[in-house]
């Protein structure tokens, strides 16, 4: 039996098959769940990533920053599935400007684009799904990177994900009462297409070497995977709020 048995899951984020959200949806496959996806721009780019998963799912188109598209999600899904038991929200954009150094000089044009879609889509996910899950619950789970420090160049998408941190609290006690779990995943660096675009990206990566007390593969996107399959599992029924470090350690060791 596989951890996910029966399970259904909506998994956002899909860009290439280096991508940490294509990474669960595999995992989730090989753990027997039921997997749709979406995506958003280059929708046959996605499609062509999702025929390369053991069972290749069905891919639906969603920008988190449309309201239309947002509210017609519900209806989308049920044309696949008939519900979800989880959803993962793996999404994250900030413009050029909001990324590199220049943290004084980015416009609020960029700040506010970096935080509706980076943070508020948390919220915004979580409330076009929630007519998809059944009265038992399930699980929304997110992605971000250790915001509880400044990050050189990472800027406003560091303010943008301790904001989402911030607002998967804020959910994990609305959606308590519907049996529904928040959490996030916290990973560290990983050398995804949307790791490249950040300027100076191997900052990241050299702050690692030799701190991490297991190690860390920044090629290797299983541990999140798996992590993340057993956080969207009933394995966790009682936790919610919840930040899980898979970084080797790392932030939990001093100088």
């Amino acid at each position: 039996m596989g951890l996910l048995d029966g399970k259904r899951l909506l998994i956002t984020g899909v860009i290439t098959d280096a991508s940490i959200a294509f990474a669960i949806a595999r995992t989730a496959q090989e753990q027997g769940a039921e997997v749709v996806l979406t995506g958003y721009g280059r929708m046959s780019l996605v499609e062509r990533v999702a025929r390369k998963l053991p069972t290749p799912p069905p891919v639906i188109e969603l920008d988190v920053a449309d309201q239309g598209q947002l509210d017609s999600l519900a209806d989308r899904v049920r044309e696949h599935v008939d519900g979800i038991d989880g959803v993962v929200h793996a999404i994250g954009f900030a413009p050029a400007s909001a990324l590199g150094g220049d943290f004084l000089a980015t416009p609020w044009e960029d700040v506010a684009t970096a935080v509706q879609v980076s943070t508020y889509s948390l919220k915004s996910l979580a409330v076009a799904t929630l007519p998809l899950f059944p009265e038992t619950g399930g699980s929304v789970l997110g992605m971000t990177f250790d915001a509880t420090v400044a990050w050189p160049a990472y800027d406003w998408m560091g303010v943008a994900k301790a904001g989402l941190e911030s607002a998967s609290r804020y959910l994990a006690r609305e959606l308590g009462p519907k049996h529904i779990r928040v959490n996030l995943v916290s990973a560290g660096p990983l050398r995804t297409m949307a790791a490249r675009s950040i300027p100076g990206f191997s900052r990241f990566e050299d702050a690692w070497s030799g701190r991490a007390p297991l190690g860390w593969d920044n090629s290797d996107l299983d541990p999140v995977a798996r992590s993340s399959v057993a956080l969207l599992s009933d394995w966790f029924p009682a936790t919610t709020g919840e930040i899980v470090h898979v970084d080797g350690g790392f932030h939990a060791m001093g100088v």
